[in-house]
């Protein structure tokens, strides 16, 4: 028996041994790897579809809604001004301006080994979205970069010149949005190391686009009868048609951003039909109120304010905050281009800057205050989620966007105005730039 019990105690000590050994060199033996991402067919197929959604933004959905709201005789010349920024962006951003923006360089522009989009193969990913094909990202950040400057044409319409157009930009593209998207959206972007919180585009998208028109309406100066002469749009069906093509588009465009098939593009696409639906609402009951009569622009202007405002924030809020916040653009953009627009005395004649820069801003500001961290994830949170100090940083980012768009483009359009001319000349207003400038006219 003392035996027995001897040995019983011998290998009760040699388990216990082995056992302290085996977790001390479990400790000591480094952890295997993280296996790398791998290409998800189901993220790629909805990039993919969200690719063909943002460009469905803006041809024909940004063309056929500006397009009916010019006068009948600068019909073609607005609808060409989108089509042509596709093209034109397109090729910039083959041969260098993704590389400036997303590939790693500095904190403020990316550096160059995408030119020409060399070394992208079949199955290259981009650091940013590593379950799709980098071609796949490419084209969706493309999609970005083509409507944004596109936007910036509801600011010139009926009165630039199109190859002052072309020259300022193709210019702008390269100086302006190419080094904003590469502060917010690269990884080394000292705004994203700042912690501005921008998913879909509120600052490198909206408030980009809508600084940049009011800097080319102050610098062209106001229509040929602004204020004088009747200027309604001439058929406000292609104009619904256009806004109903840019909500739907933009389910791509904010759901997207989630660069996957997740519970993030869920919700974001949520956040964004809510969002939308309110702000078209506040804005036709506050025109409703103040006019008398609610009107088919102003709903459709309150719907597209209701996309911008959410689209910083879409990956970070709950649908409480999309309300809170389609509530605040109906508001803020309805009053931003109809009293700042009159009591300024500027000419942003289809509203680039009171939609885009004031709902941008909006947006993006509201976004530090509504985020919460069951949304966007650990860090993400706002001033309601315990985290004051992130209204102060999107200020910081919106502030940034502002300052070096309206500095950057007031010196190309001063360039250009200096070279070529920015705006058609008088006759050829009186004409319609359909006719002057592209020799053609709506039948």
């Amino acid at each position: 028996m003392r035996f027995v019990y001897r040995a019983g105690q011998c290998l009760a000590v040699a388990a216990a041994f082995t056992s302290f050994w085996a977790m001390s060199a479990m400790a000591q033996t480094p952890a295997p790897a993280a296996a790398a991402p791998k290409l998800d067919s189901g993220d790629t197929a909805w990039m993919l579809t969200s690719v063909a959604l943002v460009l469905m933004m803006t041809i024909p959905g940004l063309a056929l809604f500006y397009g009916g709201m010019v006068r009948k005789m600068n019909v073609l010349a607005t609808v060409m001004q989108s089509f042509m920024v596709t093209c034109l962006v397109t090729v910039l951003w083959t041969v260098l301006t993704y590389s400036l923006a997303f590939t790693p360089g500095t904190p403020f522009i990316g550096g160059f080994s995408r030119v020409l989009l060399m070394g992208m193969t079949l199955d290259s990913v981009n650091d940013l979205a590593k379950t799709i094909p980098e071609s796949v990202y490419m084209c969706f950040q493309m999609t970005f970069a083509i409507i944004t400057p596109a936007l910036i044409c509801g600011s010139i319409a009926d009165r630039m010149k199109f190859s002052a157009l072309i020259w300022f930009i193709g210019l702008w593209a390269v100086l302006v949005y190419a080094p904003i998207a590469h502060w917010v959206w690269s990884s080394d972007g000292f705004l994203n190391t700042a912690g501005v919180l921008d998913f879909a585009g509120g600052t490198v998208v909206h408030i980009n686009s809508g600084v940049a028109g009011l800097m080319c309406a102050l610098m062209l100066g106001k229509r040929r009868g602004y204020g004088t002469e009747a200027m309604a749009p001439h058929n406000l069906v292609l104009s619904v048609i256009g806004a109903s093509l840019l909500w739907v588009g933009w389910f791509g465009f904010n759901a997207g951003s989630a660069t996957a098939a997740n519970t993030s593009a869920g919700m974001a696409m949520a956040v964004t039909q809510i969002a939308t639906a309110t702000a078209a609402l506040t804005w036709m009951f506050v025109e409703w109120t103040l006019r008398g009569k609610p009107s088919v622009l102003g709903i459709i202007s309150g719907a597209v304010a209701g996309l911008v405002a959410i689209t910083p924030a879409s990956g970070f809020v709950d649908p409480r905050g999309a309300l809170i916040i389609g509530i605040a653009a109906g508001v803020a953009c309805y009053w931003g281009a109809t009293g700042l627009k009159h009591a300024l005395g500027y000419d942003d004649a289809l509203d680039a800057f009171g939609v885009h820069a004031v709902g941008g801003t909006v947006g993006a500001i509201l976004t530090g205050v509504l985020a919460v961290a069951a949304v966007g994830g650990q860090g993400h949170s706002g001033l309601i989620d315990g985290n004051p100090h992130q209204v102060i940083v999107q200020i910081y980012g919106v502030a940034c966007t502002i300052v070096y768009d309206a500095i950057v483009s007031l010196i190309l359009l001063k360039a250009i105005d200096l070279a070529i001319g920015l705006r058609v000349d008088p006759d050829m207003e009186r004409e319609g730039l359909d006719l002057s400038l592209h020799g053609e006219i709506v039948q």
